[in-house]
């Protein structure tokens, strides 16, 4: 919470900040240590390394040692970032989390780089459209998609404060800065309103939410049709209050989300609405059960209108 530093200015990728922030943090204690698996250069890290050698461990393209390690230094006192690009955390080392870090309760901050379709072209093997759905399924892991600069930047420093397990997620793209709003401020487990709007809700995180934000202006200008937009950046816990408000106050919802249209955000609301008789128009947004399409991330977002054009399109079918 409070007010922004490293995030002001110029729209940077959210990576970018995490390191300013990790550089920032490392200046004033010893115990912060980035762990990474020859991805010190994808993470952004480098400067890291140059300023603070004695504080970045390189393990390796060994993921499941990254995570093994990272937990071994947490138990001992260090506040640990095990850095990877989330297809491979989140799938080689799934059982170092489960075991290592959320069953043992050692405080790793995990951070999954390059997350759903960031590496475009390189296909399903580099896409990590799994990964909300099976650590949502762990227990004793907070769960986070930072939207824009800001969310980053108060998810680094108040994850590094807090004595638990954590998984952070982030793409690649230069990201806007969705509101000037001071008062709106950031807490895990609470869902930031960007912008207000009676007609419907568009519940999205990370680079997402961006793209609902645009949605919302085109509805507006061009069909009068006033959309919340929501930061629904952690995923677990969810904000159930955030929901029933949204539930009550529009007409229907939209989750979208850089995920499989199984187990991600979209199905995390939906059960928790439908356990509480919510019968208004819903969708869920995402990459479905199917081959991914080549192409870059914009270009695979687009193909399953996961896109403002996309998200319009979406909205007036559901509340026509």
């Amino acid at each position: 919470m409070g007010n922004t530093t490293i995030s002001t200015g110029s729209d940077k990728p959210n990576l970018e900040v995490f390191s300013a922030v990790m550089q920032e943090l490392a200046a004033n204690d010893r115990n912060i240590l980035a762990v990474t698996s020859d991805s010190r250069g994808s993470g952004k890290l480098v400067p890291f390394g140059i300023k603070y050698p004695q504080q970045i461990i390189e393990i390796g393209i060994a993921e499941q040692a990254l995570v093994g390690v990272a937990a071994g230094l947490a138990s001992a006192g260090k506040k640990t970032f095990a850095v990877s690009p989330a297809c491979f955390l989140t799938a080689r080392a799934l059982e170092q989390i489960k075991n290592d870090v959320a069953y043992s309760d050692n405080p790793v901050k995990l951070i999954g780089i390059s997350a759903g379709v960031s590496y475009g072209a390189l296909g399903s093997t580099h896409h990590s459209l799994h990964d909300f759905a099976v650590l949502r399924a762990i227990h004793n892991l907070i769960i986070v998609a930072p939207a824009d600069n800001y969310e980053t930047e108060q998810a680094i420093r108040q994850a590094s404060a807090i004595n638990q397990p954590f998984y952070i997620r982030f793409g690649k793209k230069a990201m806007p800065l969705l509101t000037e709003d001071r008062e709106n401020t950031f807490e895990f487990g609470k869902g930031r309103i960007i912008t207000k709007g009676k007609d419907l809700a568009i519940i999205a995180n990370g680079e997402t939410v961006f793209l609902a934000l645009e949605a919302a202006k085109k509805l507006k200008s061009s069909y009068q049709i006033e959309a919340t937009v929501v930061s629904m950046h952690t995923i677990k816990p969810l904000d159930y209050t955030l929901l029933n408000t949204l539930a009550k106050d529009t007409a229907a919802i939209i989750t979208v989300e850089e995920h499989s249209v199984y187990g991600g955000l979209g199905e995390a609301c939906a059960s928790y609405l439908l356990e509480n008789k919510y019968q208004k128009p819903f969708k869920i947004v995402a990459i479905p059960d199917e081959y991914t399409v080549t192409g870059s991330q914009t270009e695979i977002l687009n193909h399953y209108g996961i896109s403002a054009d996309g998200l319009v399109k979406t909205a007036l079918q559901l509340i026509k």
